[in-house]
């Protein structure tokens, strides 16, 4: 039995070098020390023995047993240790290589515009005013002098809800709304927003469109005071060197009104086809806030007075970007809109 003791320890120990993974090792424990194994077997068979040898035997068994796994550990080892180098090799990662550029999303060009103006007036003292869009007929119309009738309606026509329930169609009524609400207290906003008009969509033309409206009331609140404002917000938008020109004009909020032009940010002022040979590019309306509106609102006009404006951002966003058509602001073209995405590398 000695012998077989012996050979059976070679034949396994030889297994064990051969073994090229952790595989054929753990083949190779089984195959010897598992429970139908040879080793096992051995000991199983003890009881055939003479009672004066079975004691030697079961020691040599067990010493053959405990040598036979110390291989199989030390090779077990070495297998593991050479797998886990060979997979470091295979997935070794080559860190001089360019990353790969990751695509980052960006703000809607009407948004970047909307927030720059945002934060030059933020800057000045003013507040951000909110209201709501679908609106009621006095706040979008009556409480800014234009009473049912009112021929000057007809440019702003739009969706009705109910005859007193309709789209608001410019961010004016959050004015009315705030001047009810201040009750004749001094007053410095600017009113963002989503407006809705009745038009036919072309290249200029849309039935919605963003809006940036400005409001102050307080007292001795002059032209100058509003020419100042509008031409800090011309530079700002289209460059230091821009200049701002105002034109008489008429809305039934103000009185008096003006439109306002830049010098074209092109040509300089020389002529070309953005300012149509002028030299001036149309930007907003503005002037001095009617007394009517103040009254209606609770102001005493021979006490307080005001200014506000008007202006569009999809007008600022196609000057500035150079965009042709306002459609593209809404229309969600991937192509349109990856004009404005930046890459991290």
């Amino acid at each position: 039995m000695e012998a077989q003791l012996t050979t059976l320890k070679q034949e396994v120990i030889e297994k064990i070098a051969h073994a090229t993974s952790v595989k054929e090792l753990q083949d190779v424990r089984v195959a010897y020390l598992g429970k139908k194994g040879p080793i096992t077997d051995l000991l199983k068979g003890m009881g055939i023995l003479a009672a004066d040898e079975r004691p030697k035997m079961g020691a040599l068994v067990n010493e053959m047993r405990q040598e036979v796994t110390s291989v199989l550990d030390e090779r077990m080892g070495q297998l593991e240790a050479a797998a886990v180098e060979a997979q470091l090799a295979n997935e070794t990662i080559d860190v001089t290589l360019p990353g790969m550029p990751v695509q980052i999303g960006n703000h809607h060009p009407l948004t970047k515009v909307i927030e720059e103006i945002e934060d030059l007036f933020i800057g000045m003292g003013y507040e951000i005013a909110e209201g709501p869009e679908v609106e009621k007929d006095y706040y979008n119309f009556e409480a800014l002098n234009l009473p049912k009738g009112h021929p000057a309606r007809d440019m702003q026509d739009s969706f009705y809800i109910s005859e007193e329930l309709l789209l608001r169609t410019h961010t004016s009524p959050v004015q009315a709304r705030t001047m009810k609400k201040k009750q004749g207290e001094p007053i410095r906003i600017i009113c963002p927003g989503k407006v809705f008009r009745r038009d036919n969509d072309d290249a200029t033309h849309s039935h919605q469109f963003m809006q940036i409206e400005g409001l102050v009331i307080g007292e001795n609140i002059r032209m100058t005071d509003l020419k100042g404002t509008l031409d800090l917000l011309g530079k700002k938008m289209f460059g230091q060197d821009r200049e701002i020109r105002l034109r008489p004009s008429f809305f039934p909020f103000t009185e008096p009104s003006v439109e306002m032009d830049i010098s074209c940010f092109k040509c300089g002022g020389s002529g070309c086809s953005i300012c149509k040979r002028t030299g001036w590019i149309e930007i907003l309306g503005a002037g001095m806030v009617h007394p009517n509106v103040l009254e209606m609102a609770g102001y005493d006009s021979e006490k307080v007075s005001g200014f506000a404006f008007g202006i569009g951002a999809e007008r600022i966003a196609m000057l500035k970007y150079g965009v042709e058509d306002i459609r593209h602001f809404y229309t969600n073209d991937m192509r349109f809109i990856k004009q404005f995405e930046r890459s991290e590398g």
